[in-house]
Order: C-alpha cells, then sequence, then structure tokens
C-alpha cells in the first residue's frame, strides 16, 4: 500500500513539473512556443507592455514597420498593351502586434497576432516574425 502511495506521489510530482506550449496553431506559434522570450526580445526589441496574469506574463510586442510600394493595376488588353487604369498605385503601411504569453521561467507558451496585414493570402507577422 505505501508503495503505491509513493509511486502515485512521484508521479503526480513528475507530472507537476512538466510544462506544456500548447499546439502551435501559425506559423509564428510554431517558431516560438517553447523559446525563451529573451530570444525574441533580442532579436526584435523590448515588448510595449506587460501584464501578470496568474502565474503568466503577457508581453504586448509591436514593431516590424515596413511601407511597401503597391503597383498600379490596368486592364490586359493582349500583346502586352495596357488599357483602362483598374487600381492607382499606393503605399501600404505595415506592422506587427502580437501578444506573447510567459510562464515564470520566461519561456514563450503562446503567441497571439493582435494586428497584422494579409496580402495574397500571406500574413505580414508570419512572413516577419517566422521567416529566418
Amino acid at each position: 500500500m505505501n508503495f503505491r502511495v509513493i509511486t502515485m506521489a512521484g508521479l503526480a510530482l513528475a507530472l507537476a513539473a512538466c510544462t506544456t506550449t500548447g499546439v502551435a496553431t501559425n506559423p509564428i506559434e510554431a517558431r516560438w512556443n517553447g523559446q525563451q522570450a529573451g530570444a525574441f526580445f533580442a532579436k526584435f526589441g523590448p515588448p510595449i507592455t506587460d501584464v501578470e496574469t496568474g502565474g503568466t506574463t503577457l508581453y504586448t510586442w509591436r514593431g516590424g514597420y515596413k511601407t511597401r510600394a503597391v503597383p498600379a493595376v490596368y486592364e490586359d488588353l493582349g500583346n502586352g498593351k495596357k488599357g483602362k487604369l483598374l487600381k492607382p498605385a499606393r503605399s501600404e503601411y505595415l506592422r506587427c502586434e502580437v501578444q506573447l504569453t510567459v510562464s515564470p521561467d520566461y519561456v514563450i507558451r503562446g503567441v497571439r497576432t493582435v494586428v497584422d496585414k494579409r496580402t495574397d493570402g500571406k500574413s505580414y507577422c508570419e512572413e516577419f516574425l517566422a521567416g529566418e
């Protein structure tokens, strides 16, 4: 009987020591879950805010500022000729904002995108934060 109790207590302690990172729901989480938050902040800059919630800290990070020129789109008349202007040229102002859930041992446990821009099915935050 004592052996069973000791074994169960040991198993409970072993499981309590485990931490999970959760299932990655996007490429940013796939890249950063389980990594040290210090590595993230060293690469991309410091967070703008931090809030302690229970045993974790929620950091808000903003960055990746970029201006991208989007060319005009014209009607295609064939033989390399352009027709009527369909969309004028413009500038896109891109930035990324994410919230990082960080455990007490300073390991990233989750990443949630707050501000992002999708173009042609691609996310700017994914391109900026998950690309190597």
